[in-house]
């Protein structure tokens, strides 16, 4: 009696076969994760720095600050891979002292141009900030640093959190960026499985766990949101 077939997205396929195309592409989405967390976790800090920087009142910083926020958001994320882990080692004299592994280029990558998309988002959010905030926390008796750090900031988190959730969707989803510079992720052993079975099954595949990871993060953040009682 052969393999048990089902409809898989549409398409005939048998248990066994799931199996196998499903255990390294769970392998490839455990490197999907990390990096988004990598990605995360530094990108979120250092955006937040460059929305210091930009509203500093020096302003060779504030000037270099928004000139890396347009150069990272005006140009594509995947060119800039390709630079870190392939133009660096070809930079004269130095080149050899660049070359990186690359899965640490491709963190690099994701979190320098993040990090931009994170700072306009911040700077957005203290923007909205009515300068009302300010005077009332001055007639408090509050200093610079308690303002911000009482008043501004709690304020800019709230009002910035349902696009910072956003961003972190998108940035799940261009980790298959990673397939380009050749780091073994989610998207790279379905391509190899749909290469070697002449099936778009592993594409299916590959979308789902795509999607369940987004439906999770966004659950997550919904949760975050209620919690600071932004609704």
């Amino acid at each position: 009696m052969g393999d048990p077939v089902f409809i898989f997205g549409g398409f005939p396929m048998s248990l066994d076969y799931l199996i196998s195309i499903l255990k390294p592409m769970l392998e490839g989405a455990q490197m999907t994760v990390l990096l988004f967390l990598i990605a995360i976790v530094a990108s979120i800090p250092l955006g937040f720095l460059l929305t210091l920087a930009v509203k500093s009142s020096f302003k060779p910083l504030s000037w270099l600050a928004q000139g890396y926020i347009y150069l990272m958001r005006g140009t594509p994320l995947l060119l800039q891979l390709l630079f870190i882990c392939f133009g660096l080692p070809m930079i004269p004299v130095i080149g050899e002292y660049l070359v990186l592994d690359r899965f640490v280029a491709a963190c690099l990558g994701f979190i320098l141009n993040y990090a931009a998309y994170f700072a306009e988002i911040f700077r957005g959010g203290l923007l909205a900030i009515d300068k009302g905030q300010y005077e009332a926390s001055k007639v408090l008796g509050l200093n610079k640093w308690q303002t911000m750090t009482r008043i501004i900031l709690p304020q800019m988190f709230r009002i910035a959190l349902p696009a910072v959730t956003n961003e972190s969707v998108t940035l799940v989803k261009d980790t298959a960026l990673l397939y380009a510079v050749a780091v073994p992720e989610l998207l790279h052993f379905a391509q190899t499985a749909v290469n070697r079975d002449f099936t778009i099954v592993p594409f299916v595949v590959a979308g789902v766990i795509y999607l369940i990871m987004t439906i999770f993060l966004t659950v997550i953040f919904k949760w975050l949101e209620k919690r600071l009682k932004f609704e």
